[in-house]
């Protein structure tokens, strides 16, 4: 099992910015995808970004102002978020997976989940 651990999240307004981390530690026995998701209230859970050892992958609103990164070594993931709008409040949440993901912006192929962290954007 692999256990995983958000932080980085807070209140910030809009325009600004927020560097969400995921550290991942546990039985990891080869390379992880890992990814973020986000849930707002009432809203279903939507896939953000995700990265494998090869490249990262982004859902269409994140491309432009999201930048995920990940520190292989350490098995840490970031989440660089900028210009950040009221709509992206909502709660973030770190999947990771062994290997590659065939669908990597599809909750259904992480096997481990944290617990989120809150990104609360005031307008």
């Amino acid at each position: 099992e692999v256990q995983l651990v958000e932080s980085g999240g807070g209140a910030v307004q809009a325009g600004g910015s927020l560097r969400l981390s995921c550290e991942a530690s546990g039985h990891i026995y080869s390379s992880l995808t890992m990814g973020w998701f986000r849930q707002a209230p009432d809203k279903e859970r939507e896939a953000v970004a995700s990265i494998d050892s090869l490249e990262p992958t982004y859902a269409d609103f994140a491309k432009d102002r999201f930048i995920i990164s990940k520190d292989n070594a350490k098995n840490v993931v970031y989440l660089q978020m900028n210009s950040l709008k009221p709509e992206d409040t909502a709660r973030y949440y770190c999947a990771a997976r062994h290997g590659t993901a065939p669908s990597p912006l599809d909750e259904d192929n992480y096997n481990n989940w944290g617990q989120g962290t809150q990104v609360t954007v005031s307008s």
